[in-house]
């Protein structure tokens, strides 16, 4: 990670990131993580939002909070497993959701790289996790290049739709001006939340789309 491999916008935007300390110390953290435990994703997919996202071609960010940390899941994109991987049940939600609001059949597959090519960041707020324990790279600085990544599109980007899930992706939202971009939010897609209400016929994809082509903008095929 010392050198870092990430699309030449972005590296552009977050350079500034890279020679900063905590980078320093957050580049040794995982890579000794990496050494001495199974982490996901694969270390060549952990910049994999960005890397098929250009910062110029962001429409849609949705933020997770860290990968998947099951074997064969991760791909360095939120919400996203690799294909013939079964749906998680947030991606199971997610896809039902899409569904009831715009008609489209559930798809064969939960990678969302279709997602990331039309200009949705997919981007979860931790990049790695060690195997079989959900926010094990929390406290290694990961939220720091994260949110500097958010900030630089809410300065130098308008009109990109954040959709946040959930309590956490929701305390994102003070960094994002109202006025000049859309944010759709709701409770998570997880099971947990999404049955209680509030996920379940809010009708974010299609509002999303309806943003975009009220900018002028190709709309996202889910």
């Amino acid at each position: 990670m010392a050198n870092v491999q990430i699309e030449s916008s972005w590296k552009v935007q977050l350079q500034g990131e890279f020679d900063k300390p905590y980078f320093e110390q957050l580049t040794s953290a995982v890579r000794r993580e990496y050494q001495v435990a199974t982490c996901y994703p694969p270390g060549r997919l952990i910049f994999n939002a960005f890397n098929l996202c250009p910062f110029d071609k962001v429409k849609v960010v949705i933020i997770g909070q860290d990968p998947y940390h099951e074997p064969g899941q991760a791909h360095g994109l939120s919400f996203s497993v690799m294909d013939g991987v079964p749906f998680p049940p947030s991606l199971q939600n997610i896809f039902k959701e899409i569904s009831d609001d715009l008609g489209r059949p559930v798809p064969m597959t939960g990678n969302l790289t279709r997602w990331a090519e039309q200009g949705v960041l997919l981007l979860n707020a931790s990049l790695t996790v060690r195997a079989h324990i959900a926010n094990s790279h929390s406290q290694l600085g990961w939220q720091t290049f994260t949110d500097a990544a958010i900030r630089a599109l809410a300065t130098h980007r308008e009109h990109v739709v954040y959709m946040l899930w959930g309590s956490y992706a929701r305390g994102k939202a003070y960094m994002i001006d109202r006025q000049k971009n859309l944010i759709l939010e709701s409770v998570h897609p997880s099971p947990l939340s999404a049955n209680r209400g509030g996920w379940f016929g809010q009708h974010q994809f299609s509002r999303c789309n309806a943003y975009l082509q009220e900018q002028g903008l190709t709309p996202i095929e889910w």
